[in-house]
């Protein structure tokens, strides 16, 4: 990945520094209202009370809660962009199918609620929306590395790596984002299925 193709994580830079430390504070406590409000709910002034700071000073930073959803957004999917690069790289397909399962589970199991207000915000966001279909690319272009690993015909064809991967892809996010809204069992419940049919899907299984 080049560094221009990474999510921004806030509008100043990403040099560790006291106002990176104070954004961080901003997108904690924007996903803790999350949890608390909804985003419906959340007000700019709810974000910098929890901060402990002024609005003013919050917007020095951000220029409305929909910047600040859009960078909490674009911090949690660039974990998702690391974990499907690293599944991209992997030698070995079943290994590689088990990896990306496991921090998929992770991921939604800290941060499914971010995770579901992008999906919700995607289509009427156009920012969180871009990111989201960045995120989903990179996610189809992991799966179809290791289904072409796994001998899977190269090509768009339905049985062909890249359409099999662009299903499996929106399978496992429409599985998660309703797994995840249940409980951490569900998600893991999620994920063995959406594992046991993508190990299918590349001819892995006994």
């Amino acid at each position: 990945m080049t560094p221009d193709s990474r999510p921004a994580r806030g509008r100043r830079g990403t040099t560790e520094r006291k106002g990176d430390l104070r954004e961080r504070a901003i997108l904690d406590a924007c996903e803790a209202l999350l949890a608390d409000k909804g985003y419906e709910a959340m007000t700019v002034g709810d974000i910098a009370q929890r901060v402990g700071i002024t609005r003013g000073a919050l917007y020095f930073y951000f220029g409305s809660k929909q910047e600040v959803v859009t960078a909490l957004v674009a911090r949690t999917v660039e974990h998702l962009w690391e974990r499907s690069l690293a599944t991209a790289q992997s030698e070995e397909p079943r290994q590689a199918v088990a990896a990306a399962m496991r921090r998929t589970v992770e991921l939604w199991s800290e941060h499914g609620l971010v995770m579901r207000t992008a999906i919700d915000l995607s289509l009427t966001v156009p920012e969180i929306g871009e990111l989201w279909s960045r995120t989903a690319d990179l996610f189809i272009m992991a799966i179809t590395a290791v289904l072409e690993r796994s001998k899977v015909p190269a090509g768009t064809g339905p049985q062909q790596a890249s359409a099999m991967a662009r299903a499996l892809c929106w399978m496992i996010e429409r599985s998660f984002y309703h797994a995840s809204q249940e409980s951490n069992e569900q998600v893991q419940l999620a994920s063995s299925t959406c594992e046991h049919i993508w190990l299918i899907s590349a001819g892995l299984t006994d």
